[in-house]
């Protein structure tokens, strides 16, 4: 796969070269040499050629954000990489180049039109989030695996495949397997598939078929209930209650406190260990429902804020609609009589109403815009303040069910503490009718050393507790002060976009019968 230039110096996507591939290809003549001299934003550019290049490399790419179509043909690029930010990308031409593995495409989702023919590429991989795949083009490449292909079944929109020249191809099944397990496929290696072709492969693979569809099937149900699983837990965790709807609280008691593990095997602690295990978990289980209840409130509380300040937003637009429809109006009215006016005192009569008219509309519109910002500000102001008292309830209300939590843990730490002092006084007497294991009678030697061993797991349990309390206070004060934070934030970037939309609005108004004047003038 050498090129012919590929003696020459390696070539590197610089400024330089972007600068000169975007003004190659963009507006030409009056409209290019206008685009030249006020400079062209690479977030503009909608198509892109850097084929020919002698690229190595690709890089410095990540300004083209509106790009859809990008050609990296005929260059010398071994790795597929810079992508990540071309998320608008439908179309991307890397055939003629030196990669080898599949790889680098996750983040363009929109593409439908992917040519990677004459490479070294030899395992079709790495494209699962290209759901919208319509044209492939990956021939004249390594790929050898007839099994490798099933891969592509996957890709419901494929329409068009090429993998001519790839020793695959030189299979004697190689296009009946292909057909039969790429059913969706219309054309393959440039020729449309006709229905005899069908049938035969349909035919042949049928059994082998049926075993497959009945295994993605399965796999399919186990995805989906893992993202039911995934997507149920993110509502928990949102909801600051995850792993409170069971025993894994209380669990975790025991998890990093090897001195209550041995206590908890003391003869006669089974029956009370159960009990306020039971109590326990009916405490998390309260708080989990209180918990999720909550979050339902508050995710109401936003759209509900969300819809209003996207009411009052369309309702104000719609205002300032109506003044500029009646203004541009007036224009078309006063320019038409302009152009015919040769009365140098009418027509600078007419010139200074229509800037007084202009004047206007811009105090009109500004003061729709600062009417807009009050009555945004006020329900801001009225959505922190609900939202806060909602927040400070839930917080109070779970901080009192923890409160029940710790209670239970000292009761039960109480008892415990009580019931092995009768099993001490039993050992020092030698009355005990079990056996006790040697790691536990070690406890026993002195009260010391059990009162110490009890205090140890009473802290340790104490922790775990005042930490899971001390996480749901600071993960949903954060989210609240975040969300506010961030309302805040977008409401002062739409204000000022909105004055900047308007002020350049006004200046073009200005800036229009200015010309028209010139115009005139000149004539």
């Amino acid at each position: 796969m050498s090129r012919l230039y590929d003696t020459v110096e390696p070539a590197v996507i610089d400024d330089e070269m972007l600068r000169k591939a975007v003004e190659e290809q963009g507006p030409k003549e009056e409209a290019g040499r206008i685009a030249k001299q006020e400079g062209i934003d690479y977030k503009d550019v909608l198509s892109l050629r850097l084929d020919f290049r002698n690229i190595l490399k690709i890089d410095n790419l990540w300004q083209f954000t509106k790009l859809t179509k990008l050609q990296l043909d005929d260059n010398i690029i071994e790795k597929i990489e810079g992508l990540d930010q071309l998320v608008n990308l439908v179309w991307l031409d890397l055939s003629f180049n030196n990669i080898e593995v599949l790889e680098g495409l996750s983040k363009l989702t929109k593409l439908e039109d992917l040519t990677l023919y004459s490479n070294r590429i030899s395992r079709l991989e790495n494209m699962d989030s290209l759901k919208n795949l319509h044209v492939l083009s990956v021939g004249n490449n390594k790929l050898n695996q007839l099994d490798n292909l099933i891969y592509l079944r996957r890709f419901t929109n494929l329409r068009t495949l090429n993998l001519s020249g790839c020793p695959v191809c030189d299979d004697p099944g190689y296009r009946l397997f292909t057909v039969a397990y790429l059913s969706h496929l219309v054309y393959l290696d440039f020729r449309l598939i006709d229905e005899d072709t069908r049938n035969k492969a349909h035919n042949l693979y049928e059994n082998k078929l049926g075993e497959l569809m009945h295994n993605e099937k399965q796999k399919e149900k186990e995805l989906e209930r893992k993202k039911e699983e995934e997507q149920e837990l993110q509502n928990e965790k949102d909801a600051y209650v995850e792993y409170l709807n069971g025993s894994f609280l209380f669990d975790s008691l025991y998890t990093e406190d090897p001195e209550g593990q041995k206590l908890a095997t003391l003869p006669g602690l089974e029956e009370m260990l159960q009990d306020f295990k039971d109590k326990f978990i009916d405490v998390c289980h309260k708080i989990y429902e209180y918990g999720m209840k909550e979050h339902g409130r508050r995710t109401h509380e936003v759209d509900e804020f969300m819809q209003c300040v996207a009411d009052a937003k369309v309702e104000n637009k719609k205002l300032g609609t109506t003044d500029i429809d009646k203004f541009e109006q007036y224009k078309r009215k006063v320019f038409a009589e302009l152009v015919v006016t040769s009365d140098a005192t009418i027509l600078e009569s007419k010139i200074s109403e229509y800037h007084e008219t202009v004047n206007k509309l811009w105090d009109t519109l500004m003061a729709f815009e600062m009417q807009l910002v009050d009555q945004l500000e006020e329900t801001i102001k009225d959505f922190e303040r609900n939202l806060a008292d909602m927040m400070t309830s839930f917080v109070e209300y779970v901080q009192g069910l923890i409160s029940q939590i710790r209670e239970l843990e000292n009761n039960h730490n109480e008892k415990l503490l009580e019931m092995s002092m009768v099993i001490l006084e039993k050992v020092v007497k030698n009355e005990m009718e079990e056996e006790l294991p040697e790691d536990i009678r070690m406890l026993f030697v002195d009260k010391e050393t059990i009162v110490n061993a009890i205090g140890a797991s009473h802290d340790v349990h104490l922790l775990k507790i005042d930490n899971r309390e001390d996480d749901i206070v600071t993960r949903s004060g954060a989210w609240l002060t975040a969300l506010i934070a961030k309302i805040h934030a977008e409401e002062t970037t739409r204000n000022r976009k909105r004055v900047v939309e308007i002020s350049n609005y006004i200046d073009h108004l200005r800036e229009d019968v200015d010309t028209l004047d010139m115009q005139d003038a000149h004539t």
